[in-house]
């Protein structure tokens, strides 16, 4: 048995059950921790992405709530030299195996370190789910130097289910990071902690994802909206959701992933925007590596969203192609500042919708913050909703939302009379979660909603109702054997 040395519980359910998991495991798992060692355990919250979306990779400010589901992992140092990592399926007993040797982490010690980690999961074939969490050495080892001579044990366990687009494999990255850091005594502060998470699933995963859904998995507060402005990663703060309002997801049943074609090609898109803007005012460009090109000196900082959209009118947006081949781009500019997507020579890439989208919903974020910061009214309840759904059809004219999310959408309009105000697709879109702006204990209202849409299609949606502390709020809880 473990007991609790240190840390605090703070009274979690899902804690405890965690806990009592290590302490009784399924009998394929009874000889995976041992009693000599330590364990570290850690907990991260998915997101429910309120306003800001796929604006972050434009410097945009984002408002991100962390919900009540988690992820959990467990680590104790080892006497060998294997990394085992076990993680437990939702809702069932099976589970993943996976093992590496610390020698492997060498594999990565080159010019080409994230290339070549990233390469050992992609040749562990059905096991590149490991890179995730076993990437969490490579880019502690490659950022800080950390040496790994133990091997470890570790178990994951989540209740942030996969692919409804609310963040689960940051919430797999930051609690996995975290419990490696308590447990080999690595010192970094919630937001380097976030940072690096990025870097594991940016150049070890292979996912082009911005930074909001680590930083809020790390640094977000209970029933609060982080306010994050990703230029890179600046916390501006913790918004405390007002006492008449709630928010709600709605999950689509269509499986959402940031590495998916359509997320990646609008990035590119928003990229290309800017890269054309900063070329037509005459910045400074630097031709670096494969054709990736630095911007320098710019009135903007090399972010869409600090272009104001009257500026974007009177000067930009009839300038902005509608569409661009990636050969002719490359062609005319060189190539894009973003350094975790590629251009491909045969696409033709939208380009005007995915810029405008960045420089709009910079604009309805900071609507959203000053509504929110005021008294709310009857009046403040519509227009936060009103610039809700201006965000979600941004997303349409951006090719990233589809039927089942344009329904539940178009269900909280027809509901908006009982007290449900406004809803967007989330995160990356093209499927996943809807966030639902609702007046405080308005369960009925959205049991109606969830009734008719359940009639309509006969899927009945998982709904993501509360909220629950970041990685850095929660801390590290430390086991020992008795």
């Amino acid at each position: 048995m473990f007991r609790v040395i240190e840390g605090n519980t703070q009274g979690s359910a899902d804690v405890d059950k965690f806990i009592g998991l290590i302490n009784n495991p399924p009998e394929k798992l009874c000889g995976l921790f041992n009693r000599e060692s330590d364990i570290y355990v850690s907990r991260a919250p998915g997101r429910l992405d309120v306003m800001g979306g796929i604006a972050d990779y434009s410097g945009s400010l984002v408002l991100e709530m962390p919900i009540g589901e988690a992820t959990f992992a467990a680590v104790q140092k080892s006497s060998d030299s294997l990394i085992r990592i076990v993680s437990l399926q939702p809702g069932s007993t099976s589970f993943l195996e996976f093992e590496m040797s610390v020698a492997d982490l060498a594999t990565a010690d080159n010019d080409r370190h994230y290339e070549s980690a990233r390469e050992f999961f992609v040749r562990s074939g059905s096991n590149h789910w490991a890179s995730y969490i076993a990437g969490v050495f490579f880019a502690l080892r490659r950022e800080l130097g950390a040496e790994f001579i133990n091997g470890s044990r570790i178990l994951i366990s989540s209740r942030v289910p996969i692919g409804k687009g609310v963040s689960s494999s940051a919430a797999l990255e930051v609690a996995t990071m975290q419990a490696i850091c308590g447990c080999w005594e690595i010192q970094l502060d919630p937001r380097e902690l976030a940072i690096l998470c990025q870097k594991v699933e940016n150049y070890v995963v292979g996912a082009a994802c911005g930074v909001m859904d680590q930083i809020t998995g790390s640094c977000g507060t209970d029933n609060a909206l982080l306010s994050l402005l990703c230029q890179p990663a600046e916390i501006i703060g913790h918004i405390d959701i007002p006492d008449k309002i709630e928010f709600w997801g709605i999950d689509s049943g269509v499986r959402h992933s940031v590495a998916g074609s359509d997320y990646s090609s609008v990035r590119v898109g928003a990229f290309m925007g800017y890269r054309i803007i900063a070329d037509i005012t005459g910045c400074r460009s630097e031709q670096i590596g494969k054709a990736l090109v630095k911007v320098d000196d710019d009135r903007w900082g090399g972010y869409l969203a600090n272009i104001s959209t009257d500026e974007f009118e009177r000067e930009f947006e009839s300038i902005i192609p509608i569409m661009i081949k990636g050969d002719e781009f490359l062609r005319k500019y060189g190539g894009i500042t973003d350094s975790v997507t590629t251009i491909n020579n045969s696409v033709t890439y939208a380009v005007r919708a995915p810029t405008m989208h960045a420089v709009y919903e910079s604009s309805r974020v900071k609507k959203f913050v000053a509504l929110l910061n005021e008294r709310i009214t009857e009046q403040h309840l519509k227009d936060l909703g009103r610039l809700m759904f201006e965000s979600h059809e941004s997303y349409s004219s951006c090719g990233l939302t589809e039927p089942m999310t344009d329904r539940i959408v178009e269900l909280v309009r027809a509901y908006c009379s009982d007290g449900i105000f406004g809803a967007r697709i989330t995160g990356g879109g093209s499927g996943g979660t809807v966030a639902v702006l609702a007046k405080r204990n308005s369960r009925e209202a959205i049991e109606n909603l969830l009734r008719k849409l359940e009639r309509e299609t006969g899927y009945r949606p998982y709904v993501f109702h509360g909220s629950s502390p970041g990685a850095a709020e929660f801390g590290n809880i430390r086991l020992r054997g008795v």
